[in-house]
C-alpha cells in the first residue's frame, strides 16, 4: 500500500520489450536504499515488484495487464518517473490510501498557471467518472491529489510549487498521458450497495 507522496524523481535507465511484457530498469538511489528482492515500489503510480537492485536502481517486470491499463508501455530511456516505496506499518498517511492498481489513463487537456501554483485539467474516462468527486482524492501518476473541479468527462487539480518541482506533473504538457487510480473506498461502497440492492430484489 502507498499514500501517493512521491519520494523521488527517478529515470528510466532501460526498457526491454517482450511480446506481451516488458522489463524496466529504473534509476532511483533513494528508493533502493533499503530495497530487497520482492519489495514493492510504485512507478508512476503502478505497484511493481523489484526483481533485481543495486546501489543506484532496480529492475521490474511489467505484465500485459499492466501495459494495457497504464502508460508504462510508452516509457523510454531517459524518461522521468515518480517513485514511492510501499508504506511501512508505522508510517504516516501523508496522502490517501493508494493501492498502486491503476484504473486507467487520462490525457492532459490544459495547464493554467497561477501565482505560484498551476491548475491542470485532464480527460475523465467514462468508466471512472462515478468515482471522482469535487474535493475527493485521486491519484495521478502516483501523486495523491485533491480534485478541484469535475465535469462529465473532465476533471482538474491544483498543483502547489512542491508538486510542480518534485514530480513529473510539473514537466508534462498538454497531450501527455497519465495514470489514474480512483479512491478505492468509493469502489468498495459501490460494490456493497450493488450487492445489497441485488439481494433485496
Amino acid at each position: 500500500m502507498f499514500t501517493g507522496i512521491v519520494e523521488e524523481l527517478g529515470t528510466v535507465g532501460g526498457v526491454e520489450h517482450g511480446a506481451e511484457s516488458a522489463v524496466l530498469r529504473i534509476e532511483g538511489p533513494l528508493v533502493v536504499s533499503d530495497a530487497t528482492r520482492g519489495a514493492s515500489i510504485a512507478v508512476n503510480g503502478v505497484c511493481l515488484t523489484v526483481t533485481e537492485h543495486d546501489a543506484t536502481g532496480f529492475t521490474v517486470d511489467v505484465m500485459a495487464e499492466t501495459l494495457d491499463r497504464s502508460s508504462l508501455g510508452a516509457l523510454a530511456p531517459g524518461d522521468r518517473v515518480n517513485l514511492e516505496r510501499a508504506m511501512p506499518a508505522d508510517g504516516r498517511f501523508g496522502g490517501h490510501v493508494v493501492q498502486g492498481h491503476v484504473d486507467g489513463t487520462a490525457t492532459i487537456t490544459a495547464r493554467t498557471p497561477g501565482d505560484r501554483w498551476e491548475t491542470v485539467d485532464f480527460t475523465l474516462p467514462p468508466g471512472l467518472a462515478a468515482y471522482v468527486v469535487e474535493k475527493g482524492s485521486i491519484t495521478v501518476d502516483g501523486v495523491s491529489l485533491t480534485v478541484a473541479h469535475v465535469g462529465d468527462d473532465t476533471f482538474g487539480v491544483s498543483l502547489i510549487p512542491t508538486t510542480l518541482e518534485l514530480t513529473t506533473l510539473g514537466h508534462k504538457g498538454v497531450g501527455d498521458v497519465v495514470n489514474l487510480e480512483v479512491d478505492v473506498i468509493a469502489k468498495y461502497v459501490e460494490r456493497l450497495l450493488t450487492h445489497r440492492q441485488e439481494a433485496v430484489s
